[in-house]
């Protein structure tokens, strides 16, 4: 179990980066879809970001591992409230569905729970 959570601790940290550093555009577009504004937007990538950081540094340190995948959950879980708010298809919701449960199951598995 060990194994397939940090296999998930890394999938997780590392497709937020790529998401919010390559495809920034796409963020814009978002946010600007949910009403949100920049400060805010720039305030989760930035938390974002640094929790992507946390978590991969959560390899070597552990301690780190199951504040940032919580954090991590929140945020997560705080996408599904904006994707429900501005009625998105479906298939919008997949992806910060997908990391909200990997970061769960994340912090289980850290917190001994798994």
């Amino acid at each position: 179990m060990d194994k397939i959570a940090l296999a998930s601790q890394l999938i997780v940290a590392f497709s937020v980066l790529f998401v919010w550093v390559f495809r920034f555009d796409n963020i814009v577009k978002e946010f600007k879809q949910y009403g949100l504004s920049d400060l805010i937007r720039n305030s989760v990538g930035a938390s974002k970001i640094s929790l992507s950081a946390l978590l991969i540094a959560g390899v070597f340190y552990p301690g780190l591992v199951v504040f940032s995948s919580l954090s991590m959950a929140f945020f997560m879980f705080c996408a599904q409230l904006a994707h429900i708010k501005v009625r998105n298809p479906l298939i919008k919701f997949i992806p910060s569905l997908l990391f909200l449960v990997l970061s769960l199951f994340i912090a289980a598995v850290n917190m001994g729970l798994l």
